[in-house]
């Protein structure tokens, strides 16, 4: 079992209790083969379907995907997670995706389009309100999914300066400053209309960035200065070999900690595509897809060179080795997770 500063390695996997979800779920990794063990699960926050750890491992927040959207902390305590406290409204509706940045969780609220900021306090508590909300605003031309805004997650750079926030229905980026709590604009950069951005990875050179889209199965290369603040893109890239048979919605996104290759998964189609990056980060060639090992991969996460998939649908989280020569993952095993919907590791 790996060893981390004296903690053994553990997984946290969200998942929708409204669908038959346990919650949050703990799990024992193996450092040998990446095999998961379940510990235990806790149901006490709805739909805690995107999860982040504090730095020091200690606390887990997760957002509460629900119509009053939420954000909630957890006490890591061994092989366990406990609530801090009740739950926090972010003021905004189906929240996503969260992140840590600058004292503050950011939650990325997809129904009301919206970012907000909620002060973490010294021993990882969760304040009682955000300190303030970022209202996107705009549209885009697809009728369904992109008569408003959609913020669908949101992140620091790898600098630390900046927050960058990707809106489905506006199909742009944000990137934000922090200051006083409150969230504000620096810059907003156009992606293609219609592509409907859903999350973005940076390259471990902090010069690139990628940004899966689910609404045109493809993937968007940028170039980030963090200096301006500014995303550039370069190129749009297919994550499929051949058009889609039916639904293909992609999904997560991770990007190698060594820089060659990147992960995209798509829902409907259920595949893992493989990519290897080109030109020091400006082009992403499509080498090959594999089966997710389930229905409805909602999420992507790389550790320890292996890489997990959880499957919303059909109720399970995969693993894959990956071969460090040409990216490939090949499926090792899989656990049970009832509405399975992402996977952090600390």
């Amino acid at each position: 079992m790996a060893d981390h500063g004296g903690r053994r390695q553990r997984a946290f996997i969200g998942s929708f209790t409204a669908a038959g979800g346990p919650g949050v779920v703990t799990a024992a990794v193996d450092e040998r083969d990446g095999a998961l063990t379940l510990l235990g699960s806790t149901d006490g926050v709805l739909d805690p379907s995107y999860l982040a750890l504090s730095a020091d491992g200690g606390t887990l927040y997760a957002v509460s995907e629900t119509a009053d959207g939420a954000v909630a902390a957890y006490r890591v305590k061994g092989e366990t997670v406990e609530l801090t406290g009740a739950p926090v409204r972010v003021g905004g509706s189906g929240p996503t995706h969260l992140s840590l940045f600058d004292g503050h969780v950011l939650t990325a609220n997809y129904g009301s389009g919206s970012v907000s900021a909620v002060p973490v306090r010294a021993d990882g508590r969760l304040a009682p309100a955000p300190s303030g909300i970022l209202r996107h605003t705009g549209s885009g031309p697809h009728d369904r999914w992109q008569r408003g805004p959609h913020a669908h997650h949101v992140q620091p750079d790898p600098t630390g300066r900046w927050a960058v926030s990707v809106d489905l229905g506006t199909d742009s980026v944000r990137v934000c400053a922090l200051a006083d709590g409150r969230l504000a604009v620096h810059r907003e950069i156009a992606l293609r209309p219609g592509s409907g951005p859903r999350h973005l990875a940076f390259h471990p050179d902090g010069r690139h960035a990628y940004v899966v889209n689910e609404l045109t199965p493809t993937v968007t290369v940028c170039r980030w200065d963090s200096g301006a603040g500014s995303l550039r893109p370069l190129a749009e890239t297919p994550v499929l070999p051949h058009a889609p048979a039916g639904d293909a919605y992609p999904s997560g996104i991770v990007v190698d900690p060594g820089g060659r290759f990147v992960w995209i998964a798509t829902r409907g189609e259920d595949v893992l595509s493989v990519f290897e990056i080109q030109a020091d980060g400006d082009r992403l060639e499509l080498l090959g897809t594999v089966p997710s090992g389930g229905h409805w991969p909602r999420a992507l996460a790389h550790s320890e060179g292996f890489l997990y998939a959880a499957n919303e649908r059909s109720g399970n989280v995969t693993w894959f080795a990956v071969d460090p020569g040409t990216g490939r993952p090949r499926r090792a095993g899989a656990v049970r997770v009832a509405a399975a919907s992402c996977v952090v590791f600390g």
